[in-house]
């Protein structure tokens, strides 16, 4: 989601939810002592608002209404509270929020969800006056036993005091909860930040260390059956007919019905699934299947680009400042589809008894993928119950508009006809060939220079699929996410056009761990350092010089990348080579300098130099590794990741072993450094990933002379 649109969804959202009480179930992921089996609290508990929970024991339970798929949104927002209660670390505990999209819901969207790194940013002042809110309800209690003034009482570590009595938290849980809850509690100022600023260990490392950790393939129900679906490797096909009689012939296999999407197994056993599907005989109807390859798209897709879009900035009068350079540069950009390929495949598990549906999953949008589950089984919203569990990763897959698994299993609980318990299991081949991907793009681009090397003219035009189009976040017209980070760069172009032509495709599109920043990206920084180049310009000191903003904080991590690297302008050492780029995404501005070498014709990353600025650093260890793992992730894909359709348009990449993965001695030496800021934080879990490829991009051809003009690496034969 752009910074437009989160913006206005967050000018139209409610207030913080404060003084809320919880009257509602949610299921431990560590667990916290506070809740009974029933929903309700434990004797002597005290529940202040919607998001904390203190209890007798002294331990202290927040609910995170954000999924944690290993982003650290669990860690972020339990240090929030715990600053602003002055509680000791060691008592804090999270647990997920359930399902409600009004009381839990991301105030960027207006629903509840996580996604565009805006966990901590729509997070940051409602968890803090809730843990504030709750410091003075339980000061208020303490002040009322002791006869004290509240103004003098202290508190740390957990514990009240007014010098002479003292009493922990969990002693005065039960009389806080008869204070009045504080509608707009003052919060700490910056400077008294003990926690907030230093790196914490993240709340659930030990148990998914020790396999504690719950996550969705972990739950089994009694009775449960384990189901997975045939589905085609042509998208957007259906069945016309299938046989079921050798599936149903394996040991353990127990039904087979169509559903919408596809032909589903059900089993006593993942094995007996497995085998039972393998046995299915389907026919499939390509009426209204994407049976173009790869090569055909992009073939339409270029022919697209000779002709004007949707205009989405321009400054001057860039058709008239090209024609009269003394150089023009052209360059078109193909990016391919892209899987997710979280490390842990989608699932869910759904128990229907009574009238009444249970969900476990790792929900990104739990309020959608529970009204999908009410809506196809006929429930009301009251009879359905959402436990949002602990996921293996994401980058935006689960994030699904359709609310697709909520559909699916719902459908498969449906199609079986009676109450039970199913647990849907995708394989990686699912995943691979199941769509949502990052859509295909192509950029066609013009720049012009003057004869004193001055860049006088920038033309941009992004075409694709619209990711928005048909979801609750379609505001009509252009798309932002299709080619936000090539609109409002920081450079000053004097004549600049950027234009989007829409494509429609039977293949669904899905936002990839930085939407459309994933690829504007490259196309801006390869594209400019080119210009640079042939301007005979360094390519640090050019994009310096090019700035709008003399005291920026786009400057600012270009100039502290630069130091960390030693950048004196020497681009070739021997047989390394250097590149940088600059990206904001997300409101955090990275840069990045990379050192290659020529591996045998494709690029080896020896070092990564990032700085990044994401406002108050509230963990630098989760910032370091979230930046860390953007990179990882942004370069094994620029290196082998596309997903393809052959001919027909079958998906080609059914795994890992086609779908290749950056593999452990491919991981560069990242060395990170944090702005220091004083602004509200922003996103970090995607912001490090766009500015990984163009940077390899840059450094390559400053090795070899040339820079990829479709990506992964691996395929442009560079």
């Amino acid at each position: 989601m752009t910074v437009q649109t989160r913006r206005q969804f967050l000018a139209a959202s409610a207030g913080l939810v404060i003084g809320v009480a919880l009257p509602i179930r949610a299921r431990a992921q560590s667990g916290a002592a506070a809740a009974l089996g029933d929903g309700t609290l434990a004797e002597g508990s005290f529940a202040p608002n919607a998001f904390v929970r203190v209890a007798p024991d002294n331990t202290i339970t927040v609910f995170c209404k954000h999924i944690e798929f290993g982003q650290g949104p669990y860690t972020g927002l339990a240090t929030l509270v715990a600053e602003e209660m002055d509680a000791d670390w060691s008592q804090m505990r999270v647990e997920a929020a359930p399902a409600d999209d009004e009381l839990y819901k991301n105030l960027a969207f207006g629903i509840q969800g996580t996604g565009g790194s805006t966990a901590m940013a729509n997070s940051w002042m409602q968890m803090r006056q809730a843990g504030a809110a709750a410091r003075a309800m339980l000061v208020a209690a303490a002040a009322e036993r002791w006869g004290s003034d509240a103004a003098t009482l202290t508190v740390s570590a957990g514990t009240v005091s007014d010098g002479s009595n003292s009493a922990t938290f969990g002693e005065l849980a039960e009389a806080a909860a008869a204070q009045d809850v504080p509608v707009e509690p003052a919060v700490k100022n910056p400077s008294e930040f003990t926690l907030i600023g230093t790196d914490r260990p993240k709340v659930d490392s030990r148990s998914k260390s020790d396999g504690t950790a719950m996550f969705t393939m972990d739950v089994y129900r009694d009775g449960m059956e384990t189901v997975v679906v045939r589905r085609p490797r042509v998208i957007g096909a259906t069945v016309a007919s299938f046989d079921d009689a050798a599936a149903l012939e394996v040991p353990g296999v127990t039904a087979v019905r169509q559903i919408p999407q596809g032909v589903a197994v059900y089993a006593t056993s993942t094995a007996a699934a497995l085998k039972g599907r393998e046995a299915l005989s389907v026919e499939w109807d390509y009426t209204d299947a994407e049976t173009r390859s790869s090569e055909e798209i992009f073939a339409a897709f270029s022919e697209a680009a000779r002709s004007p879009g949707l205009e989405a900035e321009k400054v001057g009068d860039s058709a008239g400042a090209i024609a009269a350079a003394e150089t023009v540069h052209e360059a078109e950009f193909l990016f391919p589809f892209l899987a997710h390929a979280p490390l842990e495949p989608l699932d869910a598990v759904l128990e229907l008894k009574d009238g009444k549906a249970e969900i476990w999953m790792g929900a990104q949008f739990p309020g959608a993928d529970k009204g999908a589950v009410t809506q196809v089984l006929g429930l009301e919203p009251a009879d359905v119950t959402m436990n949002v569990m602990l996921a293996g990763g994401s980058f935006g897959r689960r994030a699904q508009p359709t609310a697709h698994i909520g559909v699916e299993i719902a459908s498969i609980a449906k199609a079986a006809g009676r109450d039970g318990a199913w647990k849907l299991v995708w394989t990686r081949e699912d995943d691979l060939t199941g769509a949502y991907y990052r859509p295909i793009t192509v950029h066609r681009m013009r720049g012009g220079i003057a004869a004193d090397g001055s860049i006088v003219g920038w033309e941009d035009r992004v075409v694709n699929q619209s990711i928005m189009a048909g979801t609750p976040f379609d505001q009509g017209g252009a798309d932002p996410t299709s080619f936000e980070g090539s609109t409002n760069m920081p450079y000053a172009l004097p004549n600049l056009t950027v234009d989007w032509v829409k494509q429609e495709l039977p293949v669904a599109p899905l936002w990839w761990r930085s939407v459309g920043h994933t690829h504007t990206a490259y196309a801006t920084e390869v594209f400019l350092d080119e210009l640079l180049e042939k301007a005979g310009k360094d390519p640090v000191q050019g994009r310096l010089d090019l700035l709008k903003d003399e005291a920026g904080r786009d400057r600012a991590v270009l100039e502290r990348v630069a130091e960390m690297a030693g950048w004196d302008g020497t681009k070739v050492r021997g047989d390394r080579a250097y590149g940088v780029a600059l990206h904001e995404s997300f409101q955090s501005y990275v840069a990045q300098i990379v050192e290659i070498s020529d591996a045998g014709g494709l690029p080896r990353v020896h070092k990564v130099w990032c700085a990044i600025d994401c406002g108050i650093a509230v963990n630098p260890n989760v910032i370091r590794a979230q930046i860390e793992g953007g990179i990882g992730y942004g370069l094994g894909t620029a290196l082998y990741n596309e997903l393809t359709l052959g001919e027909g348009g079958e998906v080609q990449q059914l795994n890992f072993d086609t779908y290749r993965m950056l593999r452990i001695n491919e991981m560069p030496e990242v060395e990170v450094a944090i702005i220091d800021s004083d602004a509200d934080p922003t996103g970090v879990g995607e912001p490090g990933t766009p500015p990984i490829a163009p940077a390899v991009a840059n450094a390559w051809r400053a090795l070899t002379g040339s820079s990829p003009r479709r990506l992964p690496f691996a395929r442009a034969g560079v």
